[in-house]
C-alpha cells in the first residue's frame, strides 16, 4: 500500500507538522488533534495516539493477525497455541518496520526470500496490551483484533494444561473467526480438526 502525505495544523506549540498518512488514517489523526485542541489531550499524548494510529493503519494494510495451533517436542502438551501480530514490508523499505518496533518496544525481524520482511510480535501478554492501544484505530481488522484479544486474555491468565473444556471451544471459536477474517492462501483448519487436535471430540 502506497504512502500518501499531508500536513495538519495543531494549536500550541506543535503548530505545524507533517504526518505520513496512509489510507484510512485520516479521521483518526483529526479526531485526536481536535481533542487536543480542545484541551482533552497534551501534547506528548498527541503525538504517541497519532504514532498508534499511523501504526493501526499500517497494520490494517500490511498487516495480519493470527491465532495458531502449533506442535511441540518437549512437554507434556502436544500443541500450544500462539499468537501473533505481523508486519509485513519490501525489504527496500523495512525502515518503517524498525520504527514500528521501537515505538512498541517490541517484535523480532525476519527477512523473506521473496524480497520481503516481517516484524513479528508474539507473547499472549504483549499482543493483548498492544491490540488493546491499537484497537481504536483500527479500521479494517477491528474483528480480528477484538478476537485475539479475547483469545489472548485467556491464554495470558491459565496455562495450558489448566484450561478446562469451555475455555477449549472458546479458542476453537476465536481461530475460526480470525480465519474466516483473514485472507489466506492455503486451506482454513476446520472446526472438527481443531477439535481433534485439542482432543476435544467425545
Amino acid at each position: 500500500m502506497a504512502n500518501n502525505g499531508g500536513t495538519l495544523e495543531c494549536p500550541g506549540p506543535l503548530i505545524t507538522f507533517f504526518v505520513p498518512v496512509r489510507y484510512g488514517e485520516y479521521n483518526s489523526i483529526m479526531k485526536i488533534l481536535e481533542d487536543q485542541k480542545q484541551f482533552k489531550t497534551i501534547p506528548w499524548e498527541v503525538d504517541r495516539k497519532i504514532d498508534h494510529a499511523y501504526i493501526a493503519g499500517f497494520l490494517d494494510g500490511d498487516g495480519s493477525l493470527m491465532l495458531q495451533i502449533k506442535k511441540r517436542k518437549d512437554g507434556k502438551s502436544k500443541v500450544r497455541f500462539m499468537s501473533t501480530i505481523c508486519f509485513y514490508q519490501d525489504t527496500r523499505h523495512e525502515k518503517e518496520l524498525f520504527w514500528i518496533q521501537k515505538i512498541l518496544g517490541k517484535g523480532y525481524f525476519h527477512r523473506r526470500n521473496d524480497g520481503m520482511s516481517e516484524l513479528r510480535i508474539n507473547g499472549y501478554a504483549t499482543v493483548k496490551s498492544i491490540l488493546e492501544l491499537l484497537t481504536p484505530y483500527i479500521r479494517f481488522k477491528k474483528i480480528q483484533a477484538n478476537a485475539l484479544i479475547g483469545a489472548c486474555a485467556i491464554l495470558s491468565s491459565h496455562k495450558f494444561k489448566m484450561l478446562d473444556r469451555g475455555q477449549k471451544i472458546k479458542l476453537v471459536d476465536l481461530i475460526l473467526v480470525i480465519q474466516k477474517e483473514n485472507y489466506v492462501t492455503k486451506r482454513k483448519k476446520t472446526r472438527d480438526e481443531l477439535f481433534r487436535i485439542l482432543d476435544l471430540t467425545p
